[in-house]
């Protein structure tokens, strides 16, 4: 199952605290707690922001360290259940940073504020010299290249990041789809090489002016729009010593501004407080997609670059075992396969359901697999790939100790809905079982514009 699951029981097991509590706090019957603590179901996304909601009722500790083990690496922190979770400063004003998010509708904000963190951790926190909008964005369109390009995630029906980056024509590398381009480093130079003119125009219209006006909210109050900018450019300059926004600009006029000086307090803040701070940003952006994908599954995982993909050994082991004693023919290629050169196909694909769980993966040639990559197939290899599964499920439970066979089955149960284990040796229910999953899946993945209906041709 997913993380939330896991998060979950370890959670509630070191805070004591009891899944009947949890289920009062939320409203819910017991036994789906139970479910979710046990791993046999995950809660979706919108429910996650509901648990995270109850547990800082029962016990803020907890609501934290639940959120740092749903986002694991991702973060290696908290979220902002409250102000005094971003850690206070005599120095600088934590309270007005916990606001510049308030209200948003677009990833603009969201992404131009990571971008800035990553830029002054790569530079090591020296940032003596301006940033310019160029780099800024630039990094912006890196961070967002993963969750649209390679995720299909939505931004929002009038967020633009996703036809600016179409409008690119982006080398993409060999690091990049593998997951090795740990620090972007090849995905910025790739966007780099473009003429981008008019994406620079566009997010610095408004973006970096907007994001500090909380800053200044009582001063810019009931000003014209046009005149807001100017206006924040003149009160970041004078006051950059007194209100001590995040930056200032390295212009004094609207129409020469395009570089920002960050404020020396705030670079020292967030370098004594990174983990913390990248959390809190991490997590607001994690609700602000969660929100906008509200069917996908695994958004999680999906709104950063993934830093390794998991190993397939133990899946790979358990359709070996089932190869050792049956013949078996690629549904696509209708190839006799041999155990020691099968290559595991996500029949649905992993940059879509971003697991890799037994239910979805069958065996098949390397160069098949590499050449279907990230597309849907078509329906014409639903039977076969029901069959195969069936006849997995059928050998592996005749070959497998019964302990062992529970374990690599679980899946099946959980995710197809299946009300017993000998439900997944019935090839009927099995395939009534697939149907309902499968499909809908299929037609959202379509929808969110994933390549469908793809054939082997030999």
């Amino acid at each position: 199952m997913g993380k939330a699951g896991q998060a979950l029981r370890q959670v509630l097991e070191f805070y004591n605290i009891s899944q009947s509590l949890l289920a009062t706090g939320l409203g819910v019957e017991r036994p789906i707690v139970f479910r979710w603590f046990h791993e046999h179901t995950d809660p979706t996304a919108q429910t996650v922001t509901e648990i995270v909601q109850a547990l800082h009722k029962i016990n803020p500790s907890a609501a934290k360290d639940f959120v740092q083990a749903y986002l694991g690496d991702l973060t290696q922190t908290l979220h902002k259940a409250s102000i005094q979770e971003l850690p206070l400063s005599d120095r600088v004003n934590v309270s007005v940073l916990s606001q510049i998010f308030d209200n948003t509708t677009n990833s603009y904000k969201y992404l131009f504020f990571m971008s800035i963190l990553d830029i002054i951790k790569r530079r090591q926190f020296d940032t003596l010299s301006p940033i310019s909008f160029k780099e800024i964005i630039v990094e912006m369109l890196a961070n967002a290249w993963y969750p649209h390009n390679y995720f299909k995630l939505s931004f929002g029906t009038q967020d633009q990041i996703a036809s600016k980056l179409d409008s690119l024509n982006l080398v993409i590398t060999e690091p990049i789809l593998k997951f090795r381009d740990t620090d972007k480093k090849w995905l910025r130079k790739s966007i780099q090489s473009q003429n981008l003119d008019d994406i620079i125009t566009f997010i610095s219209r408004y973006v970096p002016f907007r994001l500090i006006r909380p800053f200044f909210a009582q001063k810019t109050k009931g000003l014209l729009d046009a005149k807001v900018n100017q206006a924040l450019i003149e009160l970041s300059n004078y006051e950059f010593e007194v209100t001590k926004p995040i930056y200032r600009f390295e212009s004094e006029y609207l129409k020469d501004c395009k570089a920002i000086v960050l404020h020396q307090d705030w670079v020292e803040y967030i370098a004594e407080n990174y983990p913390i701070v990248r959390g809190w940003v991490s997590w607001e952006w994690l609700q602000y997609m969660q929100e906008r994908n509200p069917n996908i599954p695994n958004v999680v995982n999906k709104i950063f670059m993934p830093q390794q993909r998991d190993s397939l050994s133990e899946q790979t082991k358990y359709w070996r075992i089932i190869l050792e004693n049956r013949d078996i023919e690629c549904i696509y290629s209708k190839k006799k396969l041999a155990k020691q050169r099968i290559s595991l196909d996500h029949y649905l694909p992993w940059s879509f359901v971003a697991h890799d769980q037994l239910w979805n993966l069958i065996p098949t040639l390397p160069e098949i697999n590499s050449s279907k990559s990230n597309s849907l197939p078509s329906n014409a290899y639903f039977e076969d790939f029901v069959s195969l599964q069936h006849l997995g499920l059928t050998v592996s439970y005749e070959n497998l100790p019964e302990t062992k066979w529970y374990k690599y089955v679980e899946s099946y149960i959980n995710e197809l809905k299946l009300n017993q284990l000998q439900d997944l040796l019935d090839l009927q229910k099995l395939r009534n079982a697939y149907e309902a999953t499968i499909k809908p899946l299929v037609s959202l993945a379509t929808l969110q514009g994933f390549m469908s209906s793809w054939l082997y041709i030999n």
